[in-house]
């Protein structure tokens, strides 16, 4: 969670950024809200603004040219120096962003500019910044108690259970380009410019990006690139993940060379998977490193998508869990077959 009982917001802008492409206005608000000093208020705001982000995966702001050239690092730097200047530069944000969603299909909205004090980063405590938008509306009803008995009608809102894009930049390892969560729930391809355009964040290298990073390296490995080079089944890929995802749920820390040996194995395969390994960080501009300490929450993100199936035609699964040993391929004159031992039936 990033936010503990004692996160505040200390300071809050708002206003409405319309789609550019379209002759939408961008309204900016001549003053911060006064709202914030309601107790009861802020906390709702607090949990809308805070609580939406559930991912571990950490950002830093970037550009490719020069971190300098990124407009939200620039903006975040003045206001962490100054943060009694947050309407100004908050509406410097408002621009930034309307100059940036000029695809037809971006919808406009409210956008947020909170200032907040003792937000949670890695267990420890600091300021953040942060950035959301608004972009959809929900039907709610309003039910009052009259005298003439009870009255219904239709309003329309922001739902508070579900943010639609947001970003908290941590006030620590600004030359890095500072650690920044993002969240985008309208991630559609015409909406990439939330993260691409206008904060222009890449992945922190941390334990978390290292470990997913290389589970996927490794899965892509195993089920595109190994069968290319030798002979293998996909019950001995199956077989590979298996133990892939074994290795890192049973390890705290991750070794290149450890991994090599206990997993791989073979020294052939081994020089097939470093070849690999190289090409992948080419295509993708990643580091994966030798060495880091195993991020949990990165490996059962991606234990979702090592499922270790044979899939035979239309008619059958095979899933995969353990023993390879109690598997075996043949062919006989109604084609071809997987025999499968086991003790118990369940």
């Amino acid at each position: 969670m990033l936010y503990t009982e004692d996160t505040r917001i200390e300071a809050l802008a708002v206003h409405v950024v319309g789609n550019k492409s379209k002759d939408e206005p961008l309204t900016v608000s001549p003053e911060l809200s006064a709202q914030v000093a309601d107790e009861g208020l802020m906390r709702t705001l607090t949990a809308y603004f805070l609580g939406g982000f559930k991912s571990e995966e950490c950002y830093n702001l970037h550009h490719e040219t020069d971190l300098g050239c990124n407009e939200v690092w620039n903006f975040a730097c003045r206001i962490f120096d100054d943060p009694e200047a947050l309407l100004e530069h908050s509406v410097s944000l408002a621009k930034h962003l309307y100059e940036s969603g000029m695809h037809p299909q971006i919808k406009g909205g409210e956008f947020y500019t909170v200032y907040f004090s003792d937000c949670n980063f890695g267990g420890e405590r600091c300021d953040a910044l942060g950035l959301f938008k608004s972009e959809t509306r929900d039907t709610f009803l309003d039910v009052e108690q009259q005298a003439g008995g009870v009255h219904i009608a239709a309003r329309e809102g922001i739902d508070i259970k579900r943010l639609d894009k947001g970003a908290v930049i941590f006030n620590t390892e600004r030359e890095e380009g500072f650690a920044v969560f993002v969240v985008d729930n309208t991630n559609r391809t015409e909406a990439r410019y939330w993260i691409d355009d206008f904060l222009r964040v890449r992945q922190r290298q941390d334990n978390y990006h290292n470990t997913h990073n290389t589970l996927a390296m490794c899965k892509k490995y195993v089920t595109k690139h190994l069968s290319k080079e030798f002979e293998v089944s996909k019950a001995d890929q199956a077989e590979l993940l298996n133990e892939t995802m074994k290795y890192f749920q049973e390890q705290e820390s991750f070794s290149m060379d450890d991994f090599s040996e206990k997993v791989i194995r073979q020294p052939e395969v081994v020089e097939s998977f470093t070849r690999f390994r190289q090409e992948y960080e080419q295509d993708r501009d990643i580091r994966i490193e030798d060495e880091f300490g195993i991020s949990d929450s990165a490996v059962k993100k991606q234990a979702r998508s090592y499922k270790s199936v044979i899939k035979l035609d239309r008619n059958f699964h095979i899933y995969v869990h353990g023993n390879r040993n109690l598997l075996e391929q043949g062919e006989d004159e109604k084609g071809k077959f997987y025999k499968v031992y086991y003790e118990e039936e369940e």
